[in-house]
């Protein structure tokens, strides 16, 4: 049998060189180097078993047992092993902010602070002026009370957190009254009932999905009311017969019996977003002054920074949050403090904030500036996709994301790609959308209307040229 195997090319299983010869030999080298002796052993043991199955079932060709072809395939899965998960992409879905893609970028100033919190000590919880022990969020709080007018701040890992950790230490086991139109679920089930009900506290529904009046608060209001909350309707908008309260005339409610008013304002931005050309959105500042006692959001939305949930108001209420046993399973390490510091200077100048602010650059970017750069890409990627696809550079609109100014749409401009044969075009759109997501560094779009849109806001000048290169050959 082994003699008409070699005949045929084909080899057996005991023509398999052995463990030992393989990770003496030559080309093993460099992945020995790269990876260690532990994971190349692991390797080849898995390489060597297919082989063997392989030639028990009948026969691996001998060129497969070669020393350099074996240290190949073990170079290429260790390689692939190693790849980080977490990689870069290019967002050009058209959503500036978008959840699954990390939503905000950070500038380069905070890209620098969370370098040097990486590779330095730093004084995260030391006080410099003292030599005694600090608490971390004095490192942000100035900021946050001087940029948003409260008393008193305290930050936590994202904005849930910072609802979850508001309700458990102010209003545990007892209610809390808010509008039927505010019972919000955004993206990962987050919803506010479920949240009271972890926190402890006891919903109260008012008024109806479309309506509620200010007589519906003022009548919920009882001996087990602790607050009046109002929650931002991210993700969505409810128009048409509408009736809401707004923030101060809640507040007002609120502190005629003794009671907070608090407000989850989700995305929170700190400027008024107007004096760059994009729609209005209640800032913090505006929402403090309207009288609440405690605002909640997030970081890493319109504020533009990392990942966090931001909490200030009144400094008593900010205290009794700070002593909450869950403050401490929530707060957040260095390096979002690093992040978070630099972005909040960027604010005290606001005149530079539109060049600065990664995010804010990216939802203000003009279409005088977008459409040129699809005009330039258009045939590269007409190039790469082949002669089966047509491409054309087409007017779009982008979106904020991530719950902000649901309804509300950026003019924009990028690359339509449709299928220039017969039959139905779903399947060749989705065979390009995948290679394009298989690239080094993957280009994500989407498909609508029989069309795969690149939407071009968030590729930069900057990255044309890396985006263009890796487009320099047909798409396999």
């Amino acid at each position: 049998m082994a003699d008409q195997l070699s005949g045929a090319g084909l080899a057996a299983a005991s023509d398999i060189p052995s463990l030992d010869r393989l990770l003496n030999a030559e080309a093993l080298r460099p992945a020995l180097a790269t990876h260690g002796r532990t994971q190349v052993v692991a390797a080849l043991r898995r390489d060597l078993e297919a082989l063997r199955k392989r030639a028990l079932d009948g026969g691996v060709p001998r060129h497969e047992l070669d020393a350099a072809a074996v240290a190949a395939r073990t170079s290429a899965a260790l390689d692939e092993a190693a790849r980080p998960r977490l990689r870069a992409v290019y967002n050009l879905t058209g959503t500036v902010l978008h959840t699954n893609l990390g939503r905000a970028l950070l500038p380069d100033e905070a890209v620098a602070s969370v370098l040097r919190a990486l590779t330095s000590p730093a004084n995260l919880e030391f006080d410099l002026d003292t030599g005694g022990r600090g608490d971390r969020d004095d490192l942000i709080d100035d900021l946050l009370c001087e940029l948003t007018g409260a008393e008193a701040a305290t930050v936590v890992n994202n904005n849930a957190a910072a609802v979850l950790l508001m309700l458990n230490a102010l209003a545990d086991r007892r209610d809390v009254v808010v509008s039927r139109g505010e019972l919000v679920e955004i993206g990962g089930a987050f919803r506010i009932p479920d949240i009271m009900k972890r926190a402890g506290a006891k919903l109260v529904e008012v008024g109806t999905t479309n309506r509620t009046h200010a007589a519906d608060y003022e009548n919920a209001i009882g001996p087990r009311t602790a607050m009046l909350m109002k929650v931002h309707c991210s993700n969505y908008a409810v128009t048409g017969f509408t009736k809401s309260v707004d923030v101060a005339d809640v507040a007002a409610l609120a502190h005629a019996r003794g009671l907070p008013a608090t407000v989850d304002l989700g995305s929170g931005t700190l400027v008024d977003l107007t004096q760059f050309g994009l729609p209005k959105e209640d800032t913090v500042r505006e929402t403090i002054a309207a009288g609440a006692d405690l605002v909640t959001f997030s970081g890493d939305k319109l504020l533009g920074g990392p990942q966090a949930g931001l909490l200030v108001g009144r400094a008593d209420l900010i205290r009794k949050i700070k002593k909450n046993p869950l403050k401490r399973a929530l707060r957040v390490g260095k390096l979002t403090l690093a992040a978070l510091e630099p972005v909040l200077q960027l604010y005290r100048a606001p005149e530079f904030l539109a060049q600065r602010l990664t995010t804010l650059r990216l939802l203000t970017r003009p279409m005088r500036d977008i459409q040129p750069q699809a005009e330039r890409l258009r045939g590269v990627l007409a190039h790469a996709a082949g002669p089966g696809y047509a491409v054309e550079a087409v007017p779009m609109f982008s979106q904020i994301g991530s719950g902000a100014l649901p309804i509300d749409q950026l003019p924009s401009y990028g690359l339509a790609v449709r299928y220039a044969g017969s039959g139905r075009p779903g399947r060749h759109l989705d065979r390009l959308e995948t290679q394009l997501r298989r690239l080094p560094v993957p280009v994500i779009g989407r498909i609508a209307d029989d069309a795969l849109w690149l939407d071009l806001r968030c590729l930069e000048d900057r990255d044309e040229a890396a985006f263009a290169a890796q487009l320099a050959e047909p798409l396999a």
